[in-house]
């Protein structure tokens, strides 16, 4: 049966703590497993299902949600397709269900590229790409974005990873979130407008809380370089970004469909993405963060996956 994320880009590499593995999808240019000597690293998912809550996948022209699907470009009012029909929103961009081509790869490496054609409610065209390389210190993503239209286009990036420890209940995880600033939002997870100081609050991360203690689907700004989940034992997974990404969003669901490290069949459990982005939600009608490409103006931005303490 083929995959329901279509072609399967196998990658290894042989690191000084031990052989590093992944798996990047055709559809969506995801991450469908991260490992190192076997231990996940990522939360997986079966080849036959489409990504589950989003999992792994490249979020391009936007990340996260635009209210209503509803943006202005000058005196012209754009209307996106509602892709979360149950918050009339439009979530998560336009490649999340298309299937990049191959560019370039190796044994350790994967190009992928794929092309925003204009639509309702974006009239630009970019070309798209996105490099998986293993490296000796992580899993490393560079993202660059090509404006090959007439006229200058908006643009921002996200990612949608949810990191683990495999061999540790992710309930025992320490979570680190290095942001200032936590987004407030409405019922229906779009901004208020309100940036609001985490120090004093329940939202400050910085010193790291166990994953048990948190219920989060929210963003945070005045993001630092890297956020992390440690394990009791001092075993860290952390997420890099360049200094593009200067906006964080943090979801702990407890209905992701987590796959034991002994291959049985997943069942409902708690998950923590750690996603980071150029621009927050609804970047499209506050500006924040957002990028506009000239024509023929392109953009690089990057981020990584870094394990440490996992000496084979």
């Amino acid at each position: 049966m083929r995959a329901a994320t279509g072609t399967q880009y196998e990658l290894t590499h042989e690191t000084p703590d031990g052989r590093a593995t992944a798996t990047i999808t055709e559809v969506a240019a995801g991450i469908r497993a991260y490992a190192l000597n076997g231990i996940d690293l990522v939360e997986t998912f079966a080849a036959a299902v489409e990504p589950p809550m989003s999992a792994g996948i490249v979020l391009v022209p936007w990340p996260n949600r635009i209210r209503d699907g509803i943006w202005r470009h000058g005196e012209d009012r754009q209307q996106l397709s509602i892709t979360e029909p149950l918050l009339n929103n439009a979530i998560h961009g336009l490649l999340r269900f298309t299937p990049y081509r191959l560019v370039e790869r190796d044994a350790a490496a994967v190009t992928l590229a794929a092309t925003v054609f204009p639509q309702s409610g974006f009239p630009f065209q970019l070309d798209t790409s996105v490099t998986y390389a293993l490296t000796d210190t992580g899993l490393e993503v560079t993202h660059t974005v090509h404006n090959v239209g007439t006229e200058n286009a908006p643009v921002a990036i996200g990612v949608h990873p949810y990191l683990k420890i495999g061999d540790v209940p992710t309930e025992d995880l320490v979570l680190r979130v290095d942001a200032d600033t936590h987004l407030e939002v409405d019922a229906r997870l779009n901004p208020t407008g309100v940036d609001t100081p985490v120090g004093g609050t329940g939202y400050d991360l910085r010193a790291g809380v166990r994953v048990a203690d948190l219920a989060l689907d929210d963003a945070f700004g005045g993001a630092g370089r890297e956020h992390s989940l440690t394990a009791p034992d001092g075993r860290r997974v952390t997420v890099w970004g360049d200094e593009n990404m200067r906006y964080v969003q943090v979801f702990t669901p407890t209905e992701f469909p987590v796959t034991a490290s002994d291959g049985a069949s997943p069942m409902p459990g708690r998950a923590v993405a750690i996603e980071p982005m150029t621009a927050p939600a609804d970047a499209f009608n506050s500006g924040a963060g957002l990028r506009w490409l000239a024509p023929d103006e392109s953009w690089t931005v990057r981020w990584a996956i870094r394990p440490t303490g996992f000496q084979a």
